[in-house]
């Protein structure tokens, strides 16, 4: 880590682009301006850290949902052999149970 120490209207560069500094400090309060490019995401530290939290919350969410669905997708599969359904057969009940929801929904066929 590296430690700098600066004063009011001080500040540091990081790379070439993204300016760091010191505006005022009353107390142990420090306040600090940043200029950065739009493409730079700023966020305090604690809300960066929930951020994380509840995009690896969500992921976790989306994958247990996509593993889920691949169990179901194997089951069908399964149960499409064990009927002897395949290749056109397979297709056709597809354009049938689109047609189904199709109908269930008020909508005309295309």
């Amino acid at each position: 880590m590296l430690v700098l120490s600066r004063g009011p209207e001080e500040g540091i560069m990081i790379g070439g682009d993204v300016e760091v500094r010191v505006l005022d400090v009353r107390g142990d309060r420090v306040r600090l301006g940043i200029v950065a490019p739009a493409a730079v995401a700023i966020h305090r530290k604690e809300i960066f850290l929930s951020i994380q939290r509840e995009n690896r919350a969500a992921a976790a969410s989306e994958a247990a949902g996509l593993e889920g669905a691949v169990r179901l997708l194997g089951r069908e599969t399964v149960a499409a052999e064990a009927a002897g359904a395949h290749g056109k057969s397979v297709q056709k009940r597809g354009k049938v149970e689109a047609s189904r929801r199709r109908a269930a929904a008020g909508m005309e066929k295309d």
